[in-house]
């Protein structure tokens, strides 16, 4: 495996390295929490697993935290069009692919999601650092490998078809959610249509394939990191998931996965 990095993948300076190990241990960590109850404070693991009194969280409601989640991440992509105007075009993609992505989460978050409860400014500080920084350091490390000579083999192209899939079925998945609510009615129902009837949480399995896209664009190391670390926590997110359904639906089939279809 070791030999076949550099065959993918730009050579990352020392800081990049650490960057990206850095990434993937935090993400894991906050995945394998979420395994053994230590969720992270919003929509229906809100108050669950927490042991702070509830009279002393802060707390937005969840629109407002989705938006200053995804927000500076979004920013930071529209930003590096003026920063680094000249660019390669795998940088060019990276940007594009990036910013359209967080632009697509805040355009959800206005229009698409229903929301029913809140989200505590304790969890939400950590994800809007995340995704901030982790969107940072993509397009730095984009900016530090110009010059240096291509990877053998280029996976940009089929990196972009897996963006448009993931991101296709991320959205249309995220549609089903919200059509299952109407403006009043806040109370969960298992959703149905699409993989919903394969796996319970499709629309993470659509957004670890954009992020996959995106990483296979850039062939940075630091790119690679985040596809990885966000898979462990979004693996552990739908584990709970699933387990919750179970829990407060008697109705709900143990043959929907949480994850992958059959196995997961």
């Amino acid at each position: 495996m070791l030999p076949m990095l550099p065959r993918l993948f730009f050579p990352p300076p020392f800081f990049i390295k650490a960057m990206s190990v850095i990434c993937v241990l935090s993400l894991g960590n906050v995945g394998l929490s979420e395994i053994r109850g230590k969720h992270m404070q919003y929509s229906k693991f809100l108050n669950i697993g927490e042991k702070k009194p509830i009279e002393k969280k802060i707390r937005v409601s969840s629109r407002t935290g989705m938006l200053i989640a995804y927000t500076p991440a979004f920013l930071a992509g529209a930003a590096s069009f003026g920063l680094f105007p000249n660019e390669d075009l795998r940088f060019l993609l990276v940007k594009s692919t990036l910013t359209f992505h967080f632009f697509k989460r805040i355009l959800e978050v206005l229009f698409v999601h229903r929301y029913s409860g809140g989200m505590e400014v304790e969890s939400l500080i950590p994800i809007t650092l995340s995704y901030f920084t982790s969107s940072v350091f993509i397009i730095n490390a984009q900016h530090l490998a110009q010059g240096l000579p291509e990877p053998e083999i280029d996976l940009k192209y089929p990196g972009i078809a897996l963006f448009v899939a993931g991101t296709s079925g991320n959205f249309y998945h995220h549609r089903l959610l919200s059509k299952l609510r109407s403006k009043d009615v806040k109370e969960y129902k298992v959703p149905k249509g699409g993989l919903f009837d394969l796996v319970i949480c499709p629309h993470y399995l659509f957004e670890i394939l954009g992020f996959l896209g995106i990483s296979l664009i850039a062939q940075t190391l630091y790119a690679l990191s985040f596809f990885v670390g966000t898979t462990l926590y979004l693996v552990g997110r739908s584990y709970v998931t699933r387990r919750w359904y179970l829990s407060q639906f008697k109705d709900f089939s143990k043959d929907v996965k949480a994850l992958i279809p059959s196995a997961f």
